[in-house]
């Protein structure tokens, strides 16, 4: 082995010590979270940790203005908010109480009786505003529509219960004193003194229990802060604050549209700036180009005269004769763009040529409907629902899609819609009850031991929307068949109270049996799957 080879050999032979790691291989490159890419996107996004109730008092005012300007001055996020508010109420949500009436002496029988006259009372209630507003100018129904309205815009709903004195409800020609009171979340003061117990408005005990709420309230056009007891003496809630937490120490509520607010106006932006383009584009679509001469050649004419050239004279005569043919013959032609547009013919040399718009572009549309998809996810509601456009929709991604958000339209029910109507509910039903107006076996006592269980109740909305309803009710029937469903649940699925559909069945099958005709509802009918199948697979 020459020198050389020997020398390359002893340099590079490896050593028997254990090999050490190169220094360029460290946890952030290769196995850590956060291993960044060669261009450093991950470095170039500042983060801070943060709480999350610290980071909704910071922006909440900003927030909500921002909320409010985009909700008020576009269209599409209007037609989206009224979106939301349908396919989660609907024209109202329908009580179906659930009282627990257990060791209360009640029968089955007794049970249904009782639950159909807190139904037919509850009704005339909520849709009177003399009743169940302090104002007088609202439903139960409209308030909860304005408390989703409040909570997509502010993240939140606040009203509080108010109860009339005789007096008034003797002047206003009313009976229930109960009254729900709407009060915006503006007026809900962003203070804080951790010290006080008092965080973004609401007291608090040493458990973090909401106690009170401070309101900006005003009177005779003087703004005061006043405080009101989250609960009576008794327990029962008088404030109602409904918002959808995102950490477990969360006291108030943000925007459903903060996440979206980028996407829209970056939305907004690109749709000005291809209608503006669009615009300077048609107006300049229509170009004249002349060969006529420019002053530059008239004055190097009388240049070439200056210098005394042979026929230069007659050289500029000749050319300024022919030149005024032209402006003759171009003084009889005429190029009008208006609403009534005429071209006739052009002078010698020049071309009259139209230009067409060349925005928006093939990538518009893609773009566009990207950001739309965003907002979309974003505010809970389908992308056909915020924007109208089914042009690539099939039955079964209309389906899938409408499937997936289901989940979530339910969960705001329960939790956002649902809490405006059984708030009033329970407070008017104790005081139904307690005024004797309907009758409990034990008496108000009897009630007030048992408040809770009795008072509970079930809030159902709209129906899921379907993309085939012959599908949709074959499936329902064919689980009724197979014994996976009830006729309740299915009911309950359309929006239909079952108690209410059993009796205006039961009354209606009595009214055609009187009558001597026969009864939709028997058994036998040709439209009676149970009877229609048989014969089919027999055929």
């Amino acid at each position: 082995m020459s020198s050389f080879g020997a020398w390359v050999a002893k340099a590079f032979r490896p050593s028997r010590q254990s090999s050490p790691v190169p220094e360029s291989r460290s946890p952030s490159r290769y196995e850590a979270y956060l291993r960044d890419t060669r261009s450093g996107v991950i470095a170039s996004r500042p983060s801070a940790i943060r709480e999350h109730n610290d980071e909704v008092r910071r922006v909440w005012d900003r927030t909500a203005g921002i909320a409010m300007d985009l909700i008020q001055n576009s269209g599409r996020l209007k037609g989206a908010c009224d979106q939301i508010i349908a396919d989660t109420v609907g024209t109202e949500l329908t009580l179906n109480p659930q009282p627990d009436l257990s060791g209360l002496s009640y029968d089955d029988k007794e049970r249904r009786d009782w639950i159909s006259i807190v139904k037919k009372r509850w009704k005339m209630y909520a849709w009177n505003a003399s009743e169940c507003d302090f104002r007088g100018k609202l439903t139960i129904p409209q308030m909860a529509d304005i408390g989703l309205r409040w909570w997509i815009a502010y993240g939140e709903s606040t009203a509080t219960i108010e109860y009339m004195a005789a007096a008034d409800r003797l002047r206003y020609g009313i009976t229930a004193g109960t009254k729900m009171l709407m009060v915006p979340p503006t007026r809900l003061v962003r203070e804080t003194q951790e010290f006080a117990g008092l965080y973004q408005g609401i007291f608090h005990d040493e458990n973090w229990r909401p106690v009170a709420y401070r309101f900006k309230t005003r009177m005779n056009g003087i703004d005061r802060t006043e405080d009101f007891a989250a609960r009576d003496a008794e327990g029962r809630a008088l404030v109602l604050h409904a918002f959808d937490p995102m950490d477990a120490t969360d006291v108030r509520g943000i925007s459903l549209l903060a996440p979206a607010f980028r996407r829209h106006i970056q939305h907004e932006i690109l749709d000005d700036a291809t209608l503006q383009m669009a615009v300077l584009q048609t107006i300049y679509a229509i170009a004249l180009t002349s060969e006529s001469p420019s002053v530059d050649a008239f004055e190097a004419l009388e240049a070439l005269k200056e210098t005394g050239a042979e026929n230069a004279a007659q050289i500029a005569k000749d050319f300024a004769n022919y030149f005024e043919a032209q402006l003759d013959r171009a003084s009889t032609s005429k190029i009008n763009v208006s609403g009534d547009p005429t071209v006739s013919h052009l002078a010698p040399g020049e071309k009259l040529t139209i230009e067409t718009a060349k925005i928006p572009g093939r990538d518009f549309l893609p773009f566009a409907d990207s950001l739309s998809r965003d907002m979309a996810r974003a505010m809970g509601i389908t992308f056909g629902g915020l924007t109208m456009n089914y042009s690539q929709s099939t039955y079964s991604s209309v389906r899938m899609e409408t499937s997936s958000l289901w989940p979530v339209v339910q969960r705001r029910r329960e939790r956002i819609a649902a809490p405006h109507y059984q708030l009033p509910y329970e407070s008017w039903l104790d005081e139904e009850i307690g005024q004797g107006r309907i009758p409990f076996k034990g008496g108000y006592r009897a009630f007030a031991a048992n408040r809770d269980r009795v008072s509970w109740a079930l809030w159902q909305g709209p129906a899921k929307p379907t993309a085939d309803d012959l599908k949709s009710s074959k499936a329902s029937s064919e689980k009724i068949a197979n014994g996976t469903t009830s006729l309740a649940h299915e009911a309950g699925e359309l929006g239909v109270d079952p108690d209410e559909l059993f009796e205006q069945r039961l009354l209606e099958h009595n009214r055609y049996i009187d009558a001597g005709m026969r009864s939709p509802y028997d058994r036998g009918l040709p439209s009676d799957p149970a009877e229609t199948e048989p014969s089919q697979g027999a055929a």
